[in-house]
């Protein structure tokens, strides 16, 4: 079994920047797409940045600019880049990420724990 496992959330000053960090927790052989979502309290969960097997990436309006997500396949690592940081950006941050374990598996879906972004203004 594989668990996803996230670190650098954490608390940041308005104008700051963290990086977000989401990893397999055992060899993989393939990351097929990503995506980190946040969900802010009383909010619903929302698709901030995707990345897919071929590197293309999107991002909701709200980040855009100020946000970057990119891959390490060697890591089987995904990243968040969170730059110019403002305090409505504060939320719990969950990666997702389709993966195949081995060459022939199927893709299967995975979510990270969440890691607390809070950033004071």
């Amino acid at each position: 079994q594989v668990q996803l496992v996230e670190s650098g959330g954490g608390l940041a000053q308005a104008g700051g920047s963290l990086r977000l960090s989401c990893a397999a927790s055992r060899p993989i052989f393939s990351i097929d797409a990503a995506g980190w979502y946040r969900q802010a309290p009383g909010k619903q969960r929302e698709l901030v940045a995707a990345i897919t097997s071929g590197g293309n990436t999107n991002y909701t309006d709200s980040v855009k600019g100020r946000f970057t997500i990119s891959r390490d396949n060697a890591k089987n690592t995904v990243y968040l880049q969170m730059n110019s940081l403002k305090p409505e950006d504060t939320a719990v941050y969950y990666c997702h990420v389709a993966l195949r374990i081995r060459p022939l598996a199927r893709s299967t879906d995975y979510w990270g724990q969440g890691t607390q972004v809070t950033v004071s203004s």
